[in-house]
């Protein structure tokens, strides 16, 4: 159970939290749909940042969706990984030679993409972990 009501609004529990203002849950949703969809990186690339992400910023619910998948990492995704850990062990102050590192695969506007989905991520599993959004149960869910 979240620590306030869900509202109506909302095609899911991350949505119903924000749709106490339905302005805001629209637009919070239609970034995360941009930021989330192909772009200038992969999917499968932002889906194991989004992944590790999770795993440290405390939303039960977005850490329920699944642990990274080394296994399955090629050396974009391991440097995207890399670049989103430091990112969270520095809470955000991340120096220059991590960009630097960065530059040796990705582009400025695959970095850009990159640090913009890292944030957003972050902020969206931070609501979820402010107002205790957990793991969805089928049984309860209808």
């Amino acid at each position: 159970m979240s620590r306030i009501e869900p509202a109506r609004n909302g095609d899911t529990p991350f949505e119903r939290l924000l749709g106490h203002d339905e302005k805001v849950m629209r637009q919070w949703s239609a970034l995360g749909d941009t930021l989330a969809g192909g772009g200038k990186l992969s999917t499968a690339l932002k889906e194991q940042v989004r992944r590790t992400l999770a795993q440290q910023n405390g939303c039960d619910y977005c850490k329920a969706k699944g642990k990274p998948e080394p296994e399955a990492f090629d050396e974009r995704t391991a440097l995207a990984v890399g670049f989103a850990d430091v990112f969270i062990q520095l809470k955000g102050d991340t120096p220059a030679s991590s960009i630097r590192v960065l530059q040796d695969v990705f582009t400025d506007a695959e970095i850009s993409e990159l640090c913009a989905f890292i944030a957003f991520m972050t902020a969206s599993q931070y609501i979820g972990a402010m107002l205790g959004l957990e793991r969805e149960n089928p049984l309860t869910s209808m």
